[in-house]
Parts: structure tokens; sequence; C-alpha cells
């Protein structure tokens, strides 16, 4: 039967309507000789010359008005219940043409006749179609994933339409904790309680259960996964209402679990008046514009309708990438943004003074520097000079050009730093609170948080990556714990903090709780429908292991120096006011350490930092590779010891056989 069904579905579709043409006919002439019989409880009918009259005029007429109703451009495989006006229209067409095609054949037909041809009408091509359509279902069944599907609302009523017109999924049952939906049939399936959820897998042997309340609040959805979890089942999720109303999205599009799903924080509404204050009507510049905060910040401030958009990166495919979606925004929304991609590192001061003078800036975001904590220990004097130098020629020139606002992304491992990236980060608001101090013309503040969501060098893709390879997940130390928010929000909070400055104020961004990265570890396998594997679960399918702190590494992280800390009229942002040092003290220092850089002096370096009021406090050695190479080389005594070995050696070596050929006395 399935051969049968599958090869009349490949069936050329004018051969398929032909077919159902016969099919119509036949019903139309069976429904009116079986009216005909029901009505006078007698088989006379069938030999009846004028009915057979009347259906010779009738079935044409009726097939021509199913045609022209638009009853063989339904598809029957993804018929749906909006097929049944359809089918009641051209039985209500075919049952007006009854009367005068009897008259036309001197037999006029009764009322009761005509009743009981529209129901056996009705009953015939309403059944033939949706035979037809659940023979192909039936057909497809054996080549479907059964799935349950967590939500009976609306969202999950679509999905399972979506579902039944697709070929890859098949919804075998709802599950939903709303106690009023408790053995209710939805979409022909019935509703369960989540405690069944685990029997409901097994009984049915779903490959997956897919979330489908995307109204849900983040809190909410963050209880269902976090149960969820501990069933070891492949989940994924449809696209949130609104990307599915703004048409981004549809309800069918089924992707894997947000990790912001798992936080579960909300997003908080942003203050229109804080988003326009340094970006609408005005030129801005994003430092790092390539990068994950960076490219964020340049999409929200283009929304708030800028004059100029000055992209600066020394990074050329990333600087390509974004200035290419930026281009196709700006074009697609008739925006007046100029649009200005510049290939330029912030180390190279004349570069920046030059753009100022070209361009009118208003306002800087200055996101560019180097984040990822071990590469920045590998690397010590580049990458403590571009976050440090970097920023100090940025700060001079836009305070030569008189920019309004300067913005400096700050990272909280800037607190009390172990590493020498949180150190330079540090330095740099100390660089931005002394000109904030010394001047008064343009507006320095910098605004603190943690880790973001999907940046470059975040675990998440690291660990969905090891998971797809069937693991081990590395994971540095079972109890290290990470704050973690999504890049979309902090772009946001940092352009509304940038509004909110005076002047040398650092901004803290409230990151909710730590994770622990353990457990988010754990969370992302078991939601990938598998087990941790561990002395409990020897039979699991991925190990957790642990590869060790990297250098420079804490266990913790921070976001506050000291105890100054104020409410601002955002719930999301704190201010805090830090020590620093003035300016001429701060300059002198800074003199030294680019010396220290211009030598390549690591230890010098080092030493430098930790003199400075940073509290930078190294647990490690210095890992610079550099460094270490230069401390495996021998000295220059040991060199010259070793050269004078050599020579002597090769002296040997060419006096031997001069010695061996002279002839020996008696």
């Amino acid at each position: 039967m399935a051969s049968l069904i599958k090869s009349l579905s490949m069936t050329p579709r004018s051969i398929k309507r032909r077919v159902l043409v016969v099919f119509d006919g036949l019903i139309v002439v069976g429904s009116l000789q079986l009216a005909t019989m029901i009505h006078l409880e007698s088989l006379q009918p069938l030999s009846s010359a004028s009915l057979w009259m009347t259906i010779s005029l009738l079935v044409p007429m009726s097939l021509l008005l199913f045609h022209w109703l638009g009853l063989y451009r339904v598809v029957i495989r993804y018929m749906s219940h909006a097929t049944v006006s359809t089918v009641a229209v051209v039985v209500l067409a075919s049952t007006l043409l009854v009367a005068p095609a009897s008259y036309m054949a001197n037999s006029p037909i009764g009322l009761s006749i005509i009743v009981i041809y529209a129901l056996l009408l009705l009953l015939g091509i309403g059944s033939l179609r949706f035979l037809l359509r659940e023979l192909y279902r039936h057909s497809q069944l054996r080549q479907r994933k059964p799935v349950v599907i967590y939500g009976a609302g609306a969202a999950g009523c679509e999905l399972v339409a979506a579902l039944r017109n697709g070929e890859e999924y098949q919804p075998v049952a709802f599950v939903d904790d709303w106690r009023g939906l408790e053995g209710a049939m939805v979409e022909g399936l019935r509703v369960h309680q989540p405690v069944a959820l685990a029997a409901l897998v097994q009984e049915h042997r779903a490959t997956m259960v897919l979330l489908a309340i995307p109204s849900a609040p983040r809190w909410r959805r963050r209880e269902i996964l976090h149960w969820l979890s501990g069933l070891s089942v492949p989940l994924k999720t449809i696209p949130g209402s609104a990307d599915v109303i703004a048409g981004r999205a549809k309800i069918s599009e089924l992707r894997d679990v947000a990790l912001e799903d798992l936080l579960g924080r909300e997003s908080v509404p942003a203050f229109p008046e804080l988003m326009e204050a340094n970006t609408r009507d005005k030129s801005v510049m994003v430092t790092g514009a390539g990068g994950s905060i960076g490219s964020e910040l340049c999409r929200q401030i283009l929304d708030q309708n800028p004059v100029r958009l000055l992209l600066i990166d020394n990074c050329e495919f990333a600087l390509y990438a974004i200035e290419q979606e930026l281009k196709q925004y700006i074009e697609s929304t008739a925006s007046r943004c100029e649009l200005k991609p510049l290939l330029i590192s912030v180390q190279h001061s004349g570069s920046l003074q030059a753009v100022f003078e070209c361009f009118e800036v208003h306002t800087v975001y200055h996101a560019a520097a180097y984040k990822h904590v071990p590469m920045v220990e590998f690397n010590l004097v580049q990458g403590v000079s571009n976050n440090v130098l970097g920023t100090l020629n940025l700060a001079k020139a836009a305070m030569s050009a008189n920019v309004e606002t300067f913005v400096v992304v700050s990272t909280d491992k800037a607190v009390r730093p172990t590493n020498a990236m949180g150190a330079s980060k540090r330095l740099t608001e100390l660089i931005c609170q002394a000109f904030a101090h010394a001047q008064s013309n343009t507006r320095f503040c910098m605004v603190r948080f943690g880790n973001v969501l999907g940046s470059s060098g975040s675990v998440v893709p690291v660990f969905r990556q090891q998971i797809e390879q069937g693991g081990p997940v590395k994971v540095t130390h079972p109890e290290i714990t990470r704050y973690f928010m999504t890049i979309p929000e902090a772009a946001q909070l940092v352009i509304q903090a940038g509004a909110m400055g005076e002047g040398g104020e650092v901004f803290v961004l409230d990151m909710g709780e730590p994770v622990r990265i353990h457990d988010l570890a754990m969370n992302m396998i078991r939601l990938s429908g598998l087990e941790v594997r561990d002395a409990a679960h020897p039979e699991g399918d991925i190990e957790i292991i642990y590869s060790g702190l990297r250098p420079g590494e804490k266990l913790y992280e921070e976001l506050l120096i000291g105890n100054d800390v104020s409410k601002t009229r955002h719930d999301r942002i704190m201010t805090s006011k830090e020590r620093f040092w003035e300016w001429p003290r701060l300059e002198a220092f800074l003199k030294q350490l680019e010396q220290a850089f211009i030598a390549t002096d690591h230890l010098r370096i080092r030493q430098l930092l930790q003199s400075a009021p940073l509290d930078y406090n190294p647990l490690d050695e210095i890992a610079d590779l550099v460094w270490k190479a230069r401390q495996t080389r021998p000295s220059d005594t040991q060199r010259q010891h070793i050269d004078a070995t050599n020579t002597a050696l090769r002296a040997v070596a060419r006096i031997g056989p001069v010695l061996r050929s002279v002839p020996k006395e008696g």
C-alpha cells in the first residue's frame, strides 16, 4: 500500500486531477441515486430513464462548477480544515443544479431528495479527499521522526500543522503544564502533564522534544529547560513570538535552545531618550567595529539615525563584513547615514588624528582591545601596548578634536586583575579617569561588564563543537563561574550608560547571578539528548574533563573594586567612583611603560603594572612566549665558552691528519 501511495504521489498533477474528476463524477452519480432510493425505499430508481437523464445533465454541470470554484486547486497532501469551506461551497452549487437538471429531463425531483443528495455529496467529496490525505500521511510515517511538543497553545497547534505538512517530523503527543488541558485532544493529539514526558518519549520512541512556548517569560523557559535537561532528550525550540510577528522567522523553523534561555535573564526595555542622546543626528565613531560588541554597537547606533558612522578596525575581513551588513541595512531602510569603513589600528596615532581632522566626530565608543586572557599572557608586550597605548592615542586625538563623549568598553577582569589583559583594561580606565579630571571639553566614562554569549572566545561555541565531535567537553575547573549577558543587551546598556555619564564614572552593568561553567556544560550535553559520563554513570555518552586554569585565569570574576556604588535611573546600570592617579603622575608612568614596550622588557612591564593602582596580583610566572624562549637560551658568557670550545675542536680536527702523516723516529 505504501509503495502504491508513493507512486501515486509521484504521478503528474494533471493526471491526478483527472482521476479526482472521475471519482467526483461517480460520487455525484451515486449520491443522487442513493438519495432517491433512500427517499422511495426502493431499488426502482436504478432503472429509471428519467433519473439517468437528470444525472447525465447534472454530472458535467457539477464538474464544471467544481473546477470553476477551485476544488481541483487544493493540494490534498497539504489540505487543512479550511478546505471544508471549499467543499461546502461546491456541494451547495451542485445541489442548486439538481432541480433545473430534473426539470430539463421532465422528471422534477422533490426537496427531500435534494437535501439527502446534498448530505451524501458533502460526505462523499469530503471523505474522499481526507481519506487520500491520511493515506499519504500514513505512508510517510516510517520516514518521519516521532516528536513530542511541549506547549499546546496557539504556537503548538501551528507547529503541528507545519510538521504534518513536512516530511521530517511526526508529532505524537502534546505536553502542557496547564491542568485545564490534561487529557484534552488538540489537533488530534492528547495533551499530557509534564510528569508523563519520560514515559511518552519511551512509548513513542520520540527522537526529540520541541519547545513551543515562544511567548513564555524567560524565567519560565529556564525552569522548563533545567527540568528537561534531566531527561537527556534532544531539545529544539521554535522562534520567539517577536521574530515570528516581525516576519523574521517561521513557526516551523526549529532551532537549538538559545543559551540566554538557560540563563533565564529577562531583557529590560531601553530608555529611548538615553539611546538617542549621543547618537541621533550625530557623527559617531566605533572602534573595534568588526568585533562582537563593536558590531552590535554599530547596529543599534544605526537604528538611532546618526548622520555619520565611522567604523574603525585593523582586521580587514571583520571590517568588510560589518560594512557590507550595515550597507544593506541602510539601503533597505533608506537611511541618510554616511558609512565610513576605516582600516586603522588604534596604536597609530597619526592615522587617528587624520580621521578626526577629516570627519567631525561627536561620540566615540571605544571597543577595540585584545580581550583573550591566555593570548595576551602569551603576547604580553603587544597585548598590553595595544590596549593601553591604543586607548591613550585615541583619547588624545578625541580631546584635540573636541569630541563630546568618549565611552570605553571595559571588562570585569579589570577588577583586582590576576592577568595582564585585566591589568591593561584597568589601566585604560585610569587613563580616562585622569583625562576626565584634567579637562572639561570631552566627557569620559567607562562601562564594565562580564562575558557575553556568542562572542569570539566564548565557551559556548567551543562546548557545542566538542559535543558534536563526541566529546570530551573540557572545563578548566569544576568550580569556575562566570557572569554572562547577551551581546544585544550589553551593547544597549553601553549606549545608555554613556548617555548618563558626567565625567570620570565607571558604570557597572548588572550581570545577574554568576553561572557555574560545569553546570552550563552539563545542561548543553543533556539538552543535546546525551548523557554525561562520570563515575556514577559509566555508560554515559560524553565525559567532562578538567584541563586546569589557564595562565592568568581566576575562578571567580568581580564587577566592583570599592564600596562607593550608586544606583542610576536604569535598573541594570550602577555607577562607581574609584581611585585613580592625576594625569601628571599617570603621564610619567605611561612614558616608563612605553620605554619598556620598546625594549621588549617583560619583567619591567610586569613590575610597572604592579606598581600602579590596579590591584594587579599575577598568580603565575610570566607566560609570554618570547620571554620563555629567552630563558632557555644560553647567556653571553656561556655562548662565548661554547664558541671557544667549538673552535678548538675544529682546530684539532684539522691538525690530526697532519700529525698522523709525520714519520715516527726509529
